[in-house]
């Protein structure tokens, strides 16, 4: 072969070669790139998946609700607060009172459901006495995740979990202006769960305090 058209060869031969390089690199380039996006877009795991989950999302599972039986005792830990619970009925508008006697005590909207039961049970208490010993007198206080505990007359024990929290500034009224129904009509959070209102009128701010059923015990 002349030495003209060898060095053509050569020169072909070479660049051919420059092309291959040159796109195996851009394919591998491509290739990693690709990989990197799919890590990033990747399920996450850890505590990166934490990273801006809702506060709700850590509480615990909803249990299953238990049979019916009469709410006895509540205790409530991070208040303090140790209280009979004693059946209340509404008045002829439906509105539910606080107890006055036995000091102390927790009301229970005897009409509706009981706590642990399927549905929404009422707690109601007094917020502020001249002694100023109410034993719902800190509930504006309370957090999402406190637990309320409630014994019951068959033995069994309900452990609520706290959800939310609702505050207004008090109306002057020392009970709802609402009924016991209608309230509860409109607190329900989830169909089929047993869930607990604890609420105080009293003082200088209203406070409701939505709670669900998380554990069950004796």
């Amino acid at each position: 072969m002349p030495g003209g058209e060898r060095s053509r060869a050569t020169a072909r031969l070479l660049t051919g070669l420059a092309w291959v390089v040159l796109l195996l690199g851009l394919w591998l380039w491509g290739r990693d790139l690709t990989d990197v996006r799919q890590a990033l877009s990747g399920p996450a795991t850890g505590d990166i998946a934490a990273v801006g989950r809702p506060a709700g999302d850590q509480l615990p599972p909803a249990a299953d609700p238990l049979k019916d039986a009469l709410p006895r005792l509540l205790e409530i830990p991070a208040l303090e607060v140790r209280a009979p619970v004693v059946a209340r009925t509404p008045d002829a508008d439906g509105r539910l009172a606080p107890p006055a006697e036995p000091a102390g005590a927790v009301g229970w909207y005897g009409a509706g459901v009981k706590p642990g039961a399927p549905g929404t049970a009422l707690l109601i208490g007094q917020a502020g006495t001249a002694a100023g010993d109410a034993v719902f007198r800190g509930l504006g206080t309370l957090h999402t995740g406190a637990t309320v505990h409630i014994t019951r007359s068959d033995g069994t024990a309900a452990d609520f979990t706290v959800d939310r929290v609702d505050r207004a500034e008090h109306t002057g009224q020392s009970q709802p202006a609402e009924s016991a129904d209608a309230r509860l009509a409109s607190a329900v959070r989830g169909p089929g769960r047993a869930e607990l209102l604890l609420a105080t009128y009293g003082g200088t701010t209203d406070v409701v305090v939505h709670a669900y059923l998380t554990g069950t015990g004796t």
